[in-house]
């Protein structure tokens, strides 16, 4: 009989599944391996159940100055030997990239946008 798991470590199980707040503070890296910053935060379409933002807080200094980024989840994948997430944006694509509007959720209009600057397929039909 095997022994249950104890502890998440996705370096030594990567079929495992994450939960929300094992995601939330991963680090996100550059394709050249820079720290971009770190999850923040995960949106999950309430609907269909799909996850479909990474929230990454980017810049600032101890989190005072930072902007806050909703990258499509399809834009992040996991590393394993990093630890974290990579993605093919580098640091000036996210200084350009769109940010929080104050209905960004509920409208469709800023996703839309969103989706276009990172050359992503919405989620939606």
């Amino acid at each position: 009989m095997s022994s249950p798991v104890t502890s998440y470590n996705p370096a030594e199980a990567s079929h495992l599944l994450s939960a929300v707040d094992e995601i939330k503070g991963t680090k996100v890296f550059s394709p050249a391996g820079d720290d971009l910053g770190h999850i923040d935060d995960v949106m999950i379409d309430a609907t269909s159940g799909k996850v479909v933002y990474g929230v990454l807080q980017f810049g600032g200094f101890l989190g005072i100055g930072s902007d806050y980024h909703p990258i499509p989840f399809g834009k992040l994948t996991y590393d394993q030997a990093r630890h974290g997430y990579t993605t093919n944006l580098t640091k000036e694509e996210l200084e350009g990239a769109p940010r929080y509007s104050d209905d960004w959720r509920t409208n469709r209009e800023w996703q839309q946008q969103s989706y276009d600057y990172f050359g992503v397929a919405p989620y939606w039909p």
